[in-house]
Order: C-alpha cells, then structure tokens, then sequence
C-alpha cells in the first residue's frame, strides 16, 4: 500500500500514548481496572498566538515549547488516569517535575562540559581542541544518560509504551489497518522520534559554538545558554530533512543510523495490551482529525 507522510506524532506517557496532529491531540491511558481512557482535546500550538515562529530556524523552538506545555498536561492526565483516586497528581507538581528536569538538562549537557573543559585551560590548547572536547563531553554525557535511565527497571514499561506508539504511527504510515496483528511487525524505532533530534542538538552545538572561541568561563555559559534556541533551530531543520532521507541514503539519510541505534536504548518491545493502547490514541486522534495535513 501507499505509505502515508503525516505530521502525525506522539510520546510515551505514564501506562499510556499521546498522539498529536495539527489541531487535536488524544491521549489513551490503561486505567487500573484494565479499561482504556481517552481523552482527545486541542492541540496548543504556539504558531497560532505567534505565526512567525512557523517560520524555519524558529519552528524548532516552538516545536520545544509546544511539547513542554503539552507534555506537562499530557503527563498530569496520565498519572491521574493510571492510579487509584486515591493517588492523584496536581498540576503544580506536574509542572515543578518539568522545569526540574529540563533545569537538569541544561545543567548535565551543557554547563557541565564547559567547566569540566575549562580545567585544561593550563595546558594551552586551541580554542578549536577545546570546543571539541567539550562536545565530545557533552555526547557522552548524553549517551550516558540516555544509557543509564534505559537500564532502570520503572523505565521499562513507559519505554514499550514508546515502542507500541511508533508501531502505531508505522501501521498508519503504510496505509495498513490499526490492528495489534499489524503493529506486531513494525519496527520499534521511528525515524522522526524526538530522540533524533537531542542527538542533533549535541552535533549541531559542537559545530556552532566553534565560533565563538573559548573566552571566560562565564562568557561561555552566556554564550551557550543564549545560542540554545539556534541551536534547537537548526537541529529541528537537519531532523526533518534527515527523516524525509531516512530510507534514501546519502548524507541526510546516514544522520539517522545513530539516532536510530540510540532509540534501541529509549524503546522496548511492547505487549498487545500496550500496542491496544496505541491504537486507541491514535484512533482517537484520527476520529476528529481524518486528514492528517502532509510534512
């Protein structure tokens, strides 16, 4: 059949998917008596308060805002829906978790590099050396993060929730029927998963702080605190194109082989029970918005 290029995507959610369009979004949850809840409500978009950051180069950072604000709403719902109502969630506590983890990152991937690195300021390396050695920094820090959390047990099931949402979008892809018989034999990667693009954050950043040189500690941190949405834009451009090549070969098409060995790490196989939550999400989604608008 002919494989359908949407701009349909998801995420993994606790017990459960996310799946979004343009305009809509539906979330599926397994609930603890077994049943499936879904949820479909709008999709916030900052391109509707804000049209110019459609734009290329800034769409990356609005893609980054868009998935906070509605990854902390997706997440909220999630854990309410996948516990007792005697073990709920308040949004301020969905939302102190986020700003947490994303202060972490900035932190782990890219503060720490630099001042690791700026201990060898004593043995006169170029400013060249020490730019890529911070990124190299930088990437292992990364993988070993990414590593490291696919290891801990807890982990497990939101990472086959991420592999049951990727055989979903894969099944609509191929135009094949959203069925567990057919997710069963799709691939738990998926080209155009958020993975690729952290992974093209780091590359990008090796090559873009390369021109500022290696001034002070503090200008470097100003430096790359405030070229992070650059960054992110020009990540976001390299990850779409090198989705479209995924399969094509060439330069674009070889940026994805890594990022798609390192969601080996992020993606588990999932079960029929969660391959049927897929499905509802995605159903969900495709019952108020059929036409999916084309990448």
């Amino acid at each position: 059949m002919t494989r359908k290029v949407t701009t349909v995507g998801g995420q993994a959610v606790m017990e459960g998917v996310m799946m979004r369009g343009r305009e809509q979004l539906a979330i599926a949850v397994r609930q603890p008596d077994g049943g499936v809840a879904v949820e479909v409500r709008p999709n916030w978009r900052l391109v509707n308060y804000l049209p110019f950051m459609r734009w290329p180069f800034l769409r990356g950072t609005a893609a980054f805002v868009e998935a906070m604000v509605v990854g902390v709403d997706a997440i909220l719902f999630s854990a309410n829906a996948s516990q007792p109502d005697d073990v709920q969630l308040g949004k301020g506590e969905a939302i102190a978790a986020t700003v947490l983890g994303l202060g972490l990152g900035v932190v782990l991937f890219m503060l720490l590099p630099t001042f690791v690195v700026h201990l060898l300021n004593p043995l006169g390396l170029s400013p060249i050396v020490l730019n890529l050695v911070e990124g190299l920094l930088r990437m292992a820090i990364f993988l070993s993060y990414m590593l490291g959390i696919s290891l801990m047990p807890d982990m497990r099931r939101f990472f086959q929730y991420h592999g049951a949402e990727h055989k979903a979008i894969h099944t609509f892809e191929a135009g094949e029927a959203l069925e567990v018989s057919n997710l069963r034999n799709k691939r738990a990667e998926h080209p155009r998963c958020g993975t690729a693009f952290l992974l093209l954050v780091m590359l990008v950043s090796i090559v873009l702080f390369s021109f500022f040189g290696w001034p002070n500690l503090v200008m470097r941190v100003v430096t790359r605190l405030a070229m992070l949405p650059v960054v992110a834009g020009i990540a976001y451009e390299l990850s779409r194109l090198a989705a479209r090549n995924a399969e094509g070969g060439g330069v674009l098409g070889w940026i994805m082989a890594p990022a798609l060995l390192l969601q080996r790490a992020t993606t588990r196989e999932p079960d029929d029970g969660q391959m049927e939550v897929a499905i509802a999400a995605l159903q969900g989604l495709l019952a108020v918005e059929p036409d999916l608008a084309p990448c």
